[in-house]
């Protein structure tokens, strides 16, 4: 088992996205489901991309795919709070994007979950990997911790 990671702080992020969450969040034991967590991860990225102008999910000619995620929660968040999801960029490669994640409580010093998210860029039709265009890799490079 590989070590715990140290909890983030609010620096350790660029962009910040508000989110509520949902009564059909909680769970029986009273806190948001794990699975939700990565709803909000894959919402936080792919709303950044396109915001950016960076991603159109109906008509790009490439598209990142999911390859891999991971969180490590510190403390359950429930229903009715509000949560702040921060994303920055930890690594950069050819064809692959890995995002730091944190979830924060409204206004939280330090992250109440963390985790990554990898993107690999594909063309779509053919599904191979390719290079992260341009205009994304100058987006991704601004928000890089």
């Amino acid at each position: 088992m590989s070590a715990r990671p140290e909890r983030a702080g609010r620096a350790t992020f660029k962009v910040f996205r508000p989110i509520p969450t949902r009564w059909h969040d909680n769970d029986v034991y009273g806190h948001v489901n794990n699975v939700v967590y990565y709803g909000w991860f894959d919402t936080a990225v792919n709303a950044w991309l396109i915001e950016q102008g960076l991603l159109d999910p109906a008509s790009d000619a490439h598209v990142g795919l999911v390859v891999e995620t991971s969180c490590t929660y510190f403390e359950s968040v429930s229903f009715p709070e509000a949560v702040e999801i921060g994303l920055a960029v930890e690594r950069l490669g050819r064809s692959s994007v890995t995002y730091r994640i944190g979830v924060f409580r409204a206004g939280g010093a330090l992250a109440a979950a963390q985790g990554r998210f990898t993107h690999v860029y594909v063309d779509r039709s053919t599904q191979t990997p390719i290079a992260i265009p341009g205009k994304a890799r100058m987006a991704m490079e601004a928000i890089v911790v």
